[in-house]
């Protein structure tokens, strides 16, 4: 998790195809992006996206196994993902009689659900500015080295005395040239089961043809549920675990999108 960023990326479907984007840190929308934003149709506020001290869309969005973007869409801890994000868990569930891949698995029940032993999903649960402290005592004149140097200190001071809980991780990113330092506080669960995938006749359906399309049809997706102890909090795996309750999670819209209306994507990138 230590490669892990946290953007936001934005864009305006109009009749003639013109797009208004870009890649932002969600805790940043606010004084960069809010009004442009909401000028081009978005309904809700900054502080809807990304709050510490209530729940908001950055609660409902997690890192899946470190390699893809997973949302969770119901009050007990349903993640929605891709199909080739759930590829491995689902291979690894198979056999020759009970063929995952081609034939999809439905957990008709919490108890049919299937744990999967490495997978993890991962929430930011803050993102704070530290640029000033990491950068304390550095200046141009100096040698790349100690400069460096200095930089590796400050940062390890700050992971030291940042103000998490023991079962959260924070790590330290550079952003803007390394002209910025950002403290992320984390936490991950591990307990994550396998609970639907489609045939594969769906699942791959558009899978490389029109990967990076638009629009897209594809039927790319799997169903995941997050486990926590009776606390709540992230627990290895366990029979006694319990679904988990997240702060927010995702309304699935049934009326569609039209022509001109805003549409945000929110995630972790690949290869970041």
């Amino acid at each position: 998790m230590k490669k892990l960023l946290f953007v936001f990326c934005v864009l305006l479907l109009s009749c003639i195809a013109r797009a208004d984007e870009g890649m932002w840190l969600p805790q940043l929308l606010e004084t960069l992006n809010e009004k442009r934003m909401k000028s081009l149709g978005m309904k809700m506020s900054a502080s809807d996206i990304y709050n510490v001290n209530k729940g908001s869309l950055k609660d409902a969005i997690v890192s899946f196994g470190g390699f893809c973007t997973g949302e969770i869409i119901s009050d007990k801890g349903l993640v929605l993902t891709n199909h080739h994000c759930g590829f491995d868990a689902i291979q690894n569930h198979s056999t020759l009689d009970k063929n995952f891949i081609r034939d999809g698995f439905w957990a008709k029940s919490n108890a049919e659900e299937l744990p999967n032993p490495g997978l993890f999903v991962t929430f930011i649960v803050r993102i704070d500015d530290v640029t000033d402290q990491v950068l304390k005592g550095v200046n141009k004149s100096m040698a790349e080295n100690l400069r460096q140097s200095q930089i590796d200190k400050n940062a390890r001071q700050q992971l030291n005395a940042a103000r998490k809980e023991a079962y959260q991780s924070a790590f330290i990113r550079p952003f803007f040239e390394e002209n910025k330092y950002y403290l992320f506080i984390t936490e991950t669960y591990n307990d994550i089961r396998l609970v639907g995938a489609p045939p594969s006749a769906i699942g791959n359906f558009g899978k490389d043809t029109d990967n990076w399309m638009w629009p897209r049809h594809t039927g790319d997706f799997s169903m995941f549920r997050i486990y926590a102890g009776k606390d709540n909090k992230p627990a290895d795996y366990s029979p006694e675990n319990v679904p988990y309750k997240p702060k927010k999670s995702l309304s699935i819209s049934m009326s569609g999108v039209k022509e001109g209306d805003f549409t945000m994507v929110f995630g972790f990138p690949p290869n970041n």
